[in-house]
């Protein structure tokens, strides 16, 4: 429709004559930002800037990654959705759209009612990681019993996948009480961790296995069975953990009043972006399987996990001012 539009625009413009009032303006029509809630070189991070270097090339636009870490990605979260400028993107975490109005009951935006969802972009699967010299495999959750809530474990934020992850983990593991300590995004969590602040955390494997084929941090196990992006990792339930499946993933979303044309040319462009075997080798490269689903197969996503979410914030009792 919108080559149409354009070509029916170009044919009025040779003819003398103004373009009709029905003509739908092109887009975009100036840069385009890319919202992240989390530092640079988080997985969100990562994500986003792999889109906008090869979004920026079919839009003729540059396309501008800006990072508002806080709030678990919220307050970037929530400056997309109240954006009005019709060039106001954001890529997220699982966690803005499926637990965040769970666990805040004062957030400020609805992940229901104030975006419109554009795209699966990636997922990974989660990896537990602990300083390399704690054991591996069943004894590591021996230790973890033992050390009770002398234990810490890190997460790139309150409500975040990681954080409630770690949670159902330590459901499924009796004895195993460690205590949350929240960080502006995983990178800062694998410091914490290499500095012995904290004795766990759940990955994407991007940020761990750099660190676990250095020998500095310990692959305990996935989240969920064993994937090509890590074969070597053994899955958590081969060290005696059933049924815990998790993946970290990032979505691109708009606010709900982005243009239709906008929305049909976002959905269009980065399907085909993620169909590039360029794109998907350089992001498996990073530890990232490339998705780019259609604004459905995101909707589908959300709904699926938001279950999840609910009942173990239920389960657990989790409330977060």
């Amino acid at each position: 429709m919108q080559r149409r539009t354009a070509t029916l625009v170009s044919l009025w413009a040779l003819a003398g004559l103004a373009a009709p009032a029905w003509a739908e303006p092109a887009w975009p029509t100036k840069p385009v930002r890319i919202l992240v809630g989390f530092a640079g070189g988080s997985s969100p991070d990562i994500s986003a800037r792999t889109l906008a270097d090869a979004l920026g090339k079919v839009l003729g636009q540059p396309v501008i990654v800006e990072n508002k870490p806080g709030a678990s990605g919220n307050i970037a979260a929530d400056a997309v959705a109240k954006a009005t400028d019709d060039h106001t993107l954001g890529v997220v975490i699982n966690g803005n759209l499926t637990s965040a109005k769970l666990l805040y009951p004062q957030l400020p935006y609805d992940p229901a009612k104030d975006f419109c969802y554009l795209s699966l972009l990636t997922t990974a699967p989660l990896v537990l990681v602990a300083p390399a010299s704690l054991p591996g495999g069943a004894a590591f959750f021996e230790a973890a019993r033992q050390g009770g809530a002398s234990w810490n474990y890190g997460s790139p934020g309150n409500g975040t996948v990681a954080h409630l992850g770690l949670e159902l983990l330590a459901a499924k593991v009796p004895g195993m009480a460690p205590l949350h300590i929240p960080f502006q995004g995983n990178p800062q969590a694998v410091t914490a961790l290499l500095g012995g602040q904290i004795q766990m955390a759940l990955l994407p494997p991007g940020l761990a296995m750099p660190q676990v084929k250095s020998g500095k941090l310990r692959a305990i196990g996935l989240a969920g069975g064993r994937s090509a992006l890590v074969p070597d990792v053994p899955s958590l339930a081969e060290a005696g953990v059933r049924d815990f499946n998790l993946e970290v993933w990032n979505a691109l979303v708009g606010p709900a009043n982005l243009s239709k044309a906008a929305q049909a040319r976002l959905a269009t462009e980065v399907a085909k972006i993620y169909r590039d075997p360029e794109v998907r080798a350089k992001l498996f490269h990073q530890g990232w399987q490339a998705v780019g689903t259609s604004p459905a197969g995101l909707q589908r996503r959300v709904q699926e996990e938001m279950g999840l979410m609910r009942g173990l914030i239920g389960q657990k009792g989790i409330r977060l001012e």
